[in-house]
């Protein structure tokens, strides 16, 4: 992985680990404790993610690794991982590479070899190309978090319709029902793994749309807009029950407690 992202990706990542176990493993789980250790044997590196997480088989470390380039040596470094994990804290690893390439992912997910009955190994992990999922699949779910995402999903889609398909991603954020900081952020990491696969201008482009709109909904102005929209849309409901009740013979004390409006509005229904 790239310098550039290596450095960034566990704090891109760190808000999705439960969405990413959730809907990429299919994990019932219970996320215990996240395991922050160094391999100091293995590359001088740390690991993306590790949880300790109790599941229908017991206590297991997910452990989540992210790529975004194709490493023919992959499989050896998953398999230091694992040993390293079962060795310090007595743990199975599930293992999973996240390859958020540009390319297709074309790494090996396994090591083997058979000298005899008694000296076997047989070692695999799962690797899941993000660009193989569906932009649509992802927008029928709440795994909001999965939204910053959505720009490297769909490889064939993404190609295809080039700009305008992260015009699309950049709508699905701006339309999530979450409040706008969380919404930012979601859009703050997608504007970042863009970079993955579309060009830098069309990032700046179809990003500084969405930020303007951010900025329009903090603002007091739209704030207050919004609003009155939903007093004037209470007050005509409270109108529209008033002369039902109007109708129907009640009295115009009670009418007012009922609808909060004042016995002078409600005079007025009367003529």
């Amino acid at each position: 992985m790239s310098q550039k992202y290596d450095i960034t990706m566990k704090n891109i990542f760190s808000d999705m680990a439960d969405d990413i176990m959730s809907y990429f493993l299919g994990l019932q789980y219970t996320k215990i404790d996240e395991l922050n250790i160094e391999f100091a044997r293995v590359e001088r590196r740390d690991s993306d993610m590790i949880f300790k997480c109790t599941t229908d088989k017991g206590n297991v470390a997910v452990h989540i690794e992210f790529q975004s380039e194709n490493d023919e040596k992959m499989p050896y470094r998953m398999l230091r991982y694992s040993l390293e994990i079962m060795e310090k804290h007595s743990l199975l690893p599930y293992q999973i590479v996240i390859y958020i390439g540009k390319d297709n992912a074309n790494m090996k997910n396994s090591l083997n070899y058979n000298f005899g009955e008694q000296n076997t190994l047989d070692y695999k992990y799962r690797i899941i190309d993000v660009g193989d999922i569906k932009y649509t699949d992802v927008l029928k779910t709440d795994y909001y978090d999965l939204y910053s995402l959505l720009p490297l999903m769909d490889k064939n889609r993404r190609k295809e319709e080039g700009e305008k398909y992260l015009e699309r991603c950049v709508e699905a954020i701006k339309d999530i029902p979450l409040d706008i900081n969380k919404k930012k952020d979601i859009a703050f990491k997608a504007e970042i793994l863009s970079g993955i696969v579309f060009k830098k201008e069309v990032i700046e482009r179809v990003f500084s749309e969405v930020m303007r709109m951010f900025r329009i909904e903090e603002s007091e102005t739209y704030k207050m807009i919004i609003e009155k929209g939903i007093e004037k849309g209470e007050k005509e409901k409270s109108i529209k029950i008033a002369k039902k009740l109007l109708k129907e013979g009640m009295d115009i004390d009670r009418i007012a407690e009922i609808t909060e409006l004042s016995k002078e509005e409600i005079k007025k229904l009367m003529n």
